[in-house]
């Protein structure tokens, strides 16, 4: 029903029935019900295992990079990677029209749904620390409001029109910005 629901989001959005998902993923409308309550828990779902896979694809593709603050960066990056592919803008866009109604009516469960990559960001600002490399004042509190902030220039360039090499250049500044912030050396 996942992948159904996510071939339903690249088509149409949020824009689908239970119906039209049962339909896609060939089973019996009570079968959908059996699984999920409503279609804002599918939803729910399916953002808490997009975020799931693509923290796992993001810790395979930094394993090799040299240093714990080269990964950290990779990751910070990574988040904004599919917003300028210039594929379908969908699932974006989908994600944070559906994240903002979602919050009002399942902050825990988003919340949990979101923690692995605050947890990739954590563990990547920790193993920085112990190499010397960044002397943020509060870790914890620091790796989550970094990766608020990353949300949100998500969140913007989702939906903003914006010019050819500008995405670029916000990754850039928005990895300059948290390395300050986490107390990391800009000149390197």
């Amino acid at each position: 029903m996942l992948d159904a629901a996510r071939k339903l989001i690249d088509a149409e959005g949020d824009d689908f029935t239970t119906q039209e998902l049962a339909a896609e993923a060939g089973v019996a409308l009570q079968t959908f019900y059996r699984y999920f309550a409503s279609k804002d828990e599918l939803l729910l779902a399916v953002i808490g295992d997009a975020m799931s896979d693509a923290v796992e694809r993001w810790s395979r593709e930094a394993a090799e990079l040299p240093d714990p603050l080269a990964r950290l960066r990779y990751y910070l990056i990574s988040t904004l990677e599919r917003l300028g592919d210039g594929g379908n803008a969908a699932m974006p866009r989908f994600v944070v029209s559906t994240r903002w109604r979602l919050v009002r009516q399942f902050p825990t469960e988003l919340a949990e749904a979101e923690k692995p990559f605050v947890d990739l960001v954590r563990a990547e600002v920790t193993a920085a620390i112990d190499a010397g490399l960044l002397n943020p004042p509060d870790p914890e509190w620091d790796s989550w409001f970094v990766t608020e902030l990353v949300r949100s220039v998500y969140h913007y360039y989702a939906f903003a029109a914006y010019a050819e090499g500008e995405l670029d250049v916000a990754k850039e500044q928005l990895w300059r910005f948290c390395l300050t912030a986490l107390g990391g050396d800009t000149a390197q």
